[in-house]
């Protein structure tokens, strides 16, 4: 049972996570990226988050590695405070509160108790770049109030900041200039480059900074695509630098390669990709969920659809859906994927792109995707060029079970809605199945702008501006219509389940309304300017997000009544634009009937910033599945025949035993389930007691408890002969432990025969008798 208390709305996506640069280990087997507020710990061999460092209020905007502790992490925030981590067991170690707003972290080794931030004090677009004496205490929580000038008038930007010769100087970049900060001398040098607007100097600006480690050479990145080497810069008049030509746009960073060995693949090929929910510019397709993968999918980079794993937070993969070279050009007119969505179960992915140079000259394409098992994915089966005169406006499937041909229904703005069925022309020569229009519909030449199927899939309703009409979806005629003249329909769907009889539909003038199918009359209406709208498909549930003037608010109801189960006010404080339900693996269990409707399917929404927010009782790291949160422990465990051990026990079984005889089997514990083990590998070393206090407590552990099932107990006072044999080895106990269990499972629900002690003596002979010529043979 869950709490009422705890359902909050928390971040699960869309934070990115190249905000900032990532850091790796010293051992290089983790990475660490910031993804809004925290701080995520990937593995670098299997890229699994392993641990979420959550902690901050606000924006992570700098981690750093502790130079004097390669096992500990600096992250600073614009919340004001700088945390040190042990990211290891994704503990918060300390927390140093500054009390201004960190912009940017930075570490030197040669400052054992002090660390570089970037702040703003005065005027918004004025930044200091201060050290920040970190206090020694045993405190958590301690107060950096004690702050040293370094330099002024500097970017934001960590890229606008580089530390050079292993510490000696620092240098920062802005607009036309670069100042260099030298620590022994407490000297500045500035230099300027010209800023004239003639062609030659148009675009000189600094863009970023990179210091070498061990020489006094910086190099800089410059708006026209230049790179300028910079040498003698500690003398005003005697410094020199040299020019680089090699990009065609602006340099957006710069980093010195460091002298080593680097071990690669032989095939150059990159081991792992790190990703998490890639944002668009736009998201036309909205937020669907693949029956088959359970990811969610919308648009990820130009021409795609991405599928991104809503419990791992990070991608799987992205479909090509316009198979085009994509050309980065500001200005050209590129082809956009506007639509998309999943028929049959996930066999069919319909998609609609468009590019439209001129009102009269729109270029529209309709494609038909078929999942292939053999390849699990996606291939594409028909392409119709033009199926409207007009944009496309909305498509979906019929998913019910007892349509055996599938259908699509497509809406324009032309005025027309066209229903497509899958055809088979296979002859004995070649194998054809593909879509073809089979009926066109409108009415009153009114633009078409949405339409639905109800889940038995008997009806089809059709919005025509302010007109909702159904249609019969077996000889497709017109049924019957609604009109209430409050607005051209912006939303429309069906109710499920027990409320399958109503239709809902929200219009752009701001009011809900809910039609009874039986009756065809109006049920109820409500004020409520809803800008998303989505139907639950495990349950009757209908959520409505409405935008007031401070945020987002919250109603889910049923359409039986217009009561709301629940309203959340100001779950945002910007627009939301998209929402959709995710039936849940396993449900929750709340009791409140204020939250019960989360308790089969999740909600989630994402916001113009493409911040991707849900109603969730677990943190972050919370939901990290087990197997990623060992991952830190067992790659710390050498190869040796005690890992070996460990990593048999962790196989898990591929089928599971059968209820009636489980009980019967002697099974050999599972390492997570036994403490001595959890607490000598998930404890941090510097708090675990002594090797000699936890060796018998192990050892103890991996015993086997003997559980008799017979009725009768062997006596303690057996001759000599059967006490000798008894005591030879373990493995015997294990023999006949194995020979009941054989019994157990060829005799079923047979009861079993009692042996003997005469039957057992002779049983434990046949034992120690050498069976091993047989494997000559």
């Amino acid at each position: 049972m869950v709490e009422e208390e705890s359902v909050r709305v928390v971040r699960c996506g869309g934070s990115e996570l190249n905000f900032r640069r990532a850091v790796f280990s010293a051992d290089s087997k983790y990475i660490f990226c910031v993804s809004g507020d925290f701080v995520k710990v990937h593995s670098t061999a299997t890229e699994e988050c392993v641990h979420i460092l959550q902690g901050h209020r606000n924006l992570v905007t700098g981690i750093q590695l502790n130079p004097n502790n390669h096992l500990q992490l600096y992250s600073c925030s614009f919340d004001g405070t700088v945390k040190l981590w042990d990211y290891v067991d994704g503990i918060l170690i300390k927390t140093f509160v500054v009390g201004l707003k960190l912009h940017a972290l930075f570490t030197l080794p040669s400052a054992e108790d002090s660390v570089f931030v970037i702040i703003n004090k005065e005027k918004p677009d004025v930044f200091q770049l201060v050290s920040v004496k970190l206090p020694k205490s045993s405190s958590q929580e301690i107060e950096a109030k004690e702050l040293s000038f370094v330099l002024d008038y500097i970017n934001q930007s960590p890229k606008c900041i580089a530390f050079g010769n292993e510490g000696e100087y620092v240098a920062a970049v802005r607009d036309f200039y670069l100042s260099v900060y030298f620590f022994k001398k407490k000297t500045t040098s500035r230099f300027t480059l010209s800023s004239s607007r003639n062609k030659k100097h148009a675009k000189n600006n600094f863009t970023c900074v990179a210091c070498h480690p061990k020489e006094d050479c910086i190099a800089t990145g410059h708006k026209d695509g230049k790179i300028r080497l910079w040498r003698n810069f500690d003398d005003d008049k005697k410094y020199t630098y040299t020019c680089l030509h090699w990009h065609h746009d602006m340099v957006m960073d710069l980093a010195f390669s460091v002298t080593e060995i680097i071990v690669i693949h032989r095939n150059l090929e990159a081991s792992a990709v790190i990703q998490g929910l890639v944002k668009d510019s736009n998201i036309f397709t909205g937020l669907m969920v693949d029956p088959r993968t359970k990811a969610l999918v919308l648009n990820g980079k130009p021409g795609h659809l991405q599928f991104y794993s809503l419990q791992h937070d990070k991608q799987l993969y992205n479909l090509d859906i316009i198979q085009q070279e994509y050309i980065n050009d500001y200005g050209l007119i590129q082809i956009e994927l506007t639509k998309a969505a999943f028929g049959c179960y996930g066999n069919w992915l319909a998609t609609v792109e468009q590019r439209q140079e001129k009102e009269t000259e729109l270029e529209l394409q309709m494609k038909l995707w078929m999942y292939n098992k053999k390849t699990q994915g996606f291939v594409l089966n028909t392409k119709v060029n033009m199926p409207h005169e007009d944009h496309i406006t909305a498509l979906c499937f019929c998913n019910a079970e007892k349509f055996e041909n599938p259908t699509l229904v497509t809406s324009s703005k032309d005025g027309h809605f066209k229903v497509w069925i899958l055809t088979d022309d296979s002859d004995i020569y070649k194998k054809a199945v593909g879509w073809t229009c089979d009926f066109v519909g409108s009415y009153h030449k009114y633009q078409a702008t949405n339409c639905c199927f109800s889940e038995d899939g008997s009806l089809l309703a059709v919005s025509f501006e302010e007109i909702v009409t159904i249609w019969d979806s077996e000889t497709w005629e017109l049924k019957c219509t609604f009109c209430q003249r409050a607005g051209k329909i912006r939303h429309l769907c069906f109710g499920r389940l027990t409320c399958s009889k109503y239709l809902l539909g929200a219009t752009e003038n701001g009011i809900l309304c809910c039609w009874n199918l039986l009756s065809c009359a109006l049920e109820w209406s409500a004020k409520l300017n809803v800008r998303v709208m989505e139907p639950d498909p495990n349950s009757e549930n209908i959520a409505a997000i409405s935008r007031s003037s401070v945020g987002s608010d919250l109603f889910v109801f049923k359409p039986s009544e217009p009561r709301p189960l629940y309203i959340q006010k100001n779950i945002s404080r910007e627009e939301v634009q998209w929402g959709v339900f995710v039936p849940r693996d396993v449900p929750e269990s709340f009791t409140s009937e204020a939250y019960q409707w989360l308790n089969r399917s999740q909600f989630y929404f994402l916001t113009k910033s493409q911040s991707l927010l849900t109603f969730s009782t677990k943190s972050p790291e919370e939901k990290l599945t087990p197997t990623s949160k060992q991952l830190l422990a067992e790659e710390s465990l050498p190869t040796t025949p005690f890992y070996f051990i460990l990593g048999k026990h962790r196989e898990q079984q591929d089928e599971k035993i059968n209820e009636a005889f489980e009980s019967e089997l002697v099974q050999l514990p599972l390492t997570e389930n036994i403490p001595a083990i959890s607490e000598l590998l998930h404890t941090p070393a510097h708090v675990l007691p002594s090797a000699s206090f936890l060796c018998s407590k192990f050892v103890s552990s991996l015993l086997l408890s003997k559980e008799t099932k017979s009725g009768e107990e062997i006596p303690e006072d057996v001759d000599m002969e059967e006490g000798k044999e008894s005591d030879d080895s373990d493995e015997e106990n294990d023999f006949t432990e194995k020979i009941q269990d054989t019994n157990n499972t060829d005799l079923g629900e047979d009861l079993l025969h009692q042996l003997s002690k005469s039957e057992e003596k002779e049983l434990r002979k046949f034992r120690k008798v050498d069976y091993s010529w047989i494997t000559v043979l």
